[in-house]
């Protein structure tokens, strides 16, 4: 009898396991997984996005949806759970959602340019790139187009912790029947940038507002060189692109758009210094449940006029956030009030507080609603 030889096969299915083992737990090949699971995802939420416009439900961010997007992406970032920072989290769902967003609609986004101004940055951090940037000239063009119906959105500067108001935007809200829906709020980091060394530095340029925020490390570090003010930090950055013996101070990314070097940074006297930007549309935003009413008034020149107007909000348990007083043009010593309180203009008790002001005041005009957001570096 003869005995037949069985072949062993367990080395080579041990080998073909350890193969497979090893493509599962490779980690360039995972990587490469995931990378397409992602894209694969994205794909889907778009498709669905697309899906949701045909079928008429809103997906395009009116002032309302603007603040809803918000809510998503805060949402989302107090849900992340790992090592990757919120703040990239943020950063990488806001051009999700900005992205889906163009496919049904592109929105036009006005702001005081020119590219990689601090309006520019704001723009950027509250719409994502998936909009058509408007850059204009001037505070007022801003207002402008959205007034006129050019660009959809505005962004405008309304107060830096360092030197408070600006001026140009306030003056605007008393012209222009244009209604703030949205505010972004940004930790602002100045940085000096030329193309030459900093000890043959003749002229800086930059807004008025950036040289006031860096003038006691101007005077210690460059008091010969001469100090001169424009329209933008970005024209700043490309006048110092052009000119000899000229710096900017400027955004770091502007240093890097206009290929500039980088000769100091965070050269701000506060490091807490924040720039708070409106976003002006057409209506206000939705309540979301964490909200602020901005408007504008003007009362009787007379004594305990505006105690008594004040005395409303305390009346209605109505937190105010900001005061402004603003000089009336043309006037003799006559002053419109600023205010933002807390509550959207749907809640009762600033309901009440308004119609209860509203009876007081010589003008009163409710500048909109918007939801409250935290500081963003």
């Amino acid at each position: 009898m003869v005995k037949k030889t069985v072949k062993k096969k367990t080395g080579r299915a041990k080998k073909t396991s350890a193969k497979r083992i090893t493509g599962r737990t490779d980690p360039k090949s995972m990587l490469n997984r995931l990378d397409r699971e992602l894209l694969d995802a994205l794909q889907e939420r778009a498709k669905l996005v697309l899906k949701m416009a045909q079928q008429g439900e809103s997906v395009v961010p009116t002032a309302v949806a603007a603040g809803q997007e918000e809510d998503v992406l805060a949402g989302l970032v107090e849900s992340s759970r790992g090592p990757m920072p919120k703040r990239t989290v943020r950063a990488v769902f806001r051009e999700v959602l900005s992205g889906c967003r163009s496919l049904v609609q592109q929105i036009r986004v006005a702001f005081l340019g020119p590219l990689y101004s601090y309006s520019h940055l704001a723009a950027l951090h509250r719409f994502g790139q998936g909009v058509e940037f408007i850059p204009v000239g001037s505070i007022p063009a801003v207002f402008e187009e959205v007034n006129c119906g050019q660009s959809d959105f505005g962004i405008v500067p309304v107060e830096n912790s360092t030197d408070g108001r600006i001026a140009d935007t306030l003056d605007m809200f008393t012209r222009m029947p244009v209604k703030v829906c949205g505010q972004v709020e940004m930790a602002i980091h100045h940085t000096l940038l030329g193309n030459c060394p900093r000890e043959e530095i003749k002229e800086i340029y930059s807004r008025p507002q950036a040289l006031s925020q860096c003038r006691n490390w101007l005077a210690k570090h460059l008091p010969d060189a001469r100090t001169v003010e424009v329209t933008s930090t970005s024209t700043a950055a490309q006048l110092a692109k052009e000119k000899p013996g000229a710096a900017a101070i400027a955004s770091l990314q502007a240093g890097v758009h206009y290929a500039l070097d980088v000769l100091a940074e965070m050269i701000e006297d506060n490091p807490g210094n924040t720039t708070r930007f409106a976003v002006i549309g057409a209506e206000s935003a939705e309540p979301t449940g964490n909200d602020r009413t901005a408007l504008l008034f003007q009362v009787e020149h007379r004594p305990g006029a505006l105690a008594d107007a004040m005395n409303i909000f305390k009346r209605n348990k109505v937190n105010l956030t900001w005061i402004e007083s603003f000089p009336i043009p043309g006037s003799d010593r006559t002053y419109l009030f600023f205010i933002e309180m807390e509550g959207h203009l749907s809640d009762a008790k600033v309901q009440r507080s308004v119609t209860a002001l509203d009876q007081k005041a010589l003008r009163l005009e409710i500048l909109g609603s918007f939801p409250a957001t935290a500081v963003k570096e």
